[in-house]
């Protein structure tokens, strides 16, 4: 991935966590999701949005129905913060893979795995 495409993904993401943790004043949006990953396409036209909470699925399908609806709003306030040609149409989706990863270290946690004594 280019230089340019990876500043372009940590800026947005930077702003858009801004835009909708303190900007947006919707009371069903969850304090506890944040934005765990963002890919912008190299022509700039399109940006996945990757949304990470430790929720059920949903309400956390709620958020991302409440946020792709909000998207003009969204897309607007990134416009004023980020220097761009063109802002990229936002996709909005639950990040699967931090889901799971927190499923599993919660079963871990759960785990009554005796400590090994004869090795001392």
């Amino acid at each position: 991935m280019s230089v340019r495409i990876e500043r372009a993904n940590s800026t947005i993401q930077a702003h858009l966590s801004q835009i909708i943790h303190n900007r947006m004043n919707d009371p069903r949006l969850d304090s506890l999701m944040y934005i765990s990953q963002v890919q912008v396409t190299p022509d700039f036209k399109y940006c996945k949005v990757k949304l990470a909470m430790d929720i059920e699925s949903e309400k956390a399908n709620q958020i991302v129905s409440t946020l792709q609806k909000s998207e003009g709003y969204i897309k607007r306030e990134l416009a004023i913060k980020v220097k761009m040609p063109q802002v990229p149409h936002l996709v909005f989706e639950l990040d699967k893979g931090t889901a799971a990863q927190v499923r599993v270290n919660e079963l871990l946690k759960n785990l009554n795995i005796p400590k090994d004594e004869g090795n001392e």
